[in-house]
C-alpha cells in the first residue's frame, strides 16, 4: 500500500499545485499535446528519408533438411557422434569399384581399433570444394590408438584425388582392392544392367565396331587399367604406403587378406577365421556374427550377383588387350595375381550379351 499510496500521492500533488478550478481544467491539455507531438513525429517518421534507418539484426539462415541438402546435390551421411574426437582418416581404401572394397570395409569394422564411416564420402573426387573440415566433420569420433577410417573406390581412377589426399595428409596409408579386369569389367556390367535393363550388349559396350578396337572409353574397361591409375598416385607417394588386396583370395581366403590388412595398418590381428563362414548361395564369405549384432550376416543381395555370360571370343580379346597392363602392375606393385593363368570367369545368368 506505501507504494501504491505514493504514486497516487504524486498524482495529487501535482492536481492540487494548481490555484483554483482554472488549473484542474488546464490539466488534461498537456497529455493531449503530447500525445500530439508523439503523433505528428510518428507520422513524419513514415515518409521515407526522413527517418534514419533502424540498424538491422540479420536473421539467421535457416538451416537446411537432409531432404533439402539432397535436392541441392548434397550427400546425406550420418552426424558421427560418440566419445573420443573426430580426425582425418589415417587409411583409406581408394579402389577399385567391384574389386571387394565393401567387404573389406565391413570385415575390418569388427576390429574394436578401427573406426570406419559407412557410407561414401566422395570427398576427394566430387565434393572437395565443401573443404576439409566438413570432411573431417563426417568421420566417426575415435580414441587414442584407434584408426579412423573411410572408403570410396573411385578415388583410385580419379586424377585429382591423390594430390588432394596428400594435401591432406602424406602420410596416410592407401588401400586398393584389385581383381582380375576382366572379371571385374563383367561385374561392373552386371551391376549396371540390374539398374538399367535396356542397355546394350557387354560387347558393343567394350568393343568398337563389333570385334574392333576394345572402347577404353567405356568406365567398365577404363578402371582396369591399373598400371595407368598407379603411375598418377605414385607421383605424390611411395610405394611403401599402398598395400594391394586381392579381390578373389578376399573371397578365397578372408581371414588371410584381412590378417595382411591388419599387419599393414599396424593392428593386432584380432579379425581371424573364427568370423567368417562360406555362404554356398552366394558363393561369398560371410560374418558369424557382424559389427553390433549377435547374428549372422552376410552383404547385401547385390554382393555375390551372378554375372551374365559373356562369349569366350569376347571374354579372350579382352584378356589378351589386358595382359600387357596386367604384366605391367604385376612389376610395380611387386605381386602376381596370377589373372593372366586364370580359367574363364564364373558364368551365372543365361544368354549371352
Amino acid at each position: 500500500m506505501a507504494g501504491s499510496g505514493g504514486l497516487g500521492g504524486g498524482a495529487r500533488c501535482s492536481q492540487g499545485a494548481g490555484a483554483g478550478p482554472g488549473a484542474a481544467v488546464r490539466a488534461p491539455r498537456a497529455p493531449l499535446l503530447l500525445a500530439a507531438l508523439v503523433l505528428g513525429a510518428y507520422c513524419l517518421c513514415t515518409l521515407p528519408g526522413c527517418c534514419p534507418p533502424a540498424a538491422r539484426v540479420p536473421a539467421p539462415a535457416p538451416a537446411v533438411p537432409p531432404s533439402a541438402a539432397c535436392s541441392l546435390g548434397a550427400p546425406v551421411l550420418p552426424v558421427a557422434s560418440g566419445p573420443g574426437r573426430q580426425r582425418f582418416p589415417q587409411a583409406l581404401i581408394v579402389g577399385v569399384k567391384k574389386g571387394g572394397t565393401r567387404a573389406l570395409l565391413e570385415f575390418l569394422r569388427l576390429h574394436p581399433d578401427v573406426r570406419a564411416l559407412g557410407s561414401e564420402p566422395h570427398f576427394f573426387d566430387r565434393w572437395y570444394e565443401r573443404g576439409l573440415a566438413w570432411y573431417r566433420s563426417l568421420m566417426p569420433p575415435t580414441l587414442d590408438g584407434q584408426i579412423t577410417m573411410e572408403k570410396t573406390p573411385s578415388y583410385f581412377v580419379t586424377l585429382e584425388a591423390p594430390r588432394r589426399i596428400h594435401s591432406m595428409s602424406p602420410d596416410v596409408k592407401l588401400i586398393v582392392v584389385v581383381r582380375n579386369p576382366v572379371t571385374r569389367a563383367i561385374s561392373d556390367y552386371a551391376q549396371m544392367l540390374s539398374k538399367t535393363p535396356s542397355l546394350p550388349s557387354f560387347r558393343a559396350l567394350a568393343f568398337r565396331h563389333g570385334l574392333g578396337p576394345v572402347d577404353t572409353a567405356w568406365s567398365a574397361v577404363r578402371i582396369g587399367l591399373y598400371a595407368q591409375h598407379l603411375g598418377n598416385w605414385l607421383r605424390y607417394f611411395p610405394l611403401s604406403h599402398f598395400l594391394f588386396v586381392s579381390g578373389e583370395r578376399l573371397v578365397s581366403d578372408p581371414a588371410g587378406e584381412v590378417g595382411r590388412v591388419q599387419d599393414f595398418l599396424g593392428l593386432k590381428r584380432v579379425v581371424t577365421d573364427k568370423h567368417f563362414y562360406f555362404n554356398a548361395t552366394k558363393g561369398f564369405p560371410c560374418l558369424k556374427k557382424a559389427q553390433g549384432s549377435s547374428r549372422p550376416r552376410c552383404l547385401g543381395k547385390s554382393k555375390g550377383r551372378p554375372h551374365p555370360r559373356v562369349p569366350e571370343a569376347v571374354v579372350q580379346r579382352l584378356r589378351d588387350f589386358y595382359q600387357p597392363f596386367n604384366q605391367k602392375f604385376y612389376q610395380m606393385t611387386g605381386q602376381d595375381f596370377g589373372w593372366d593363368r586364370e580359367a574363364r570367369p564364373a558364368q551365372g545368368l543365361p544368354g549371352d550379351v
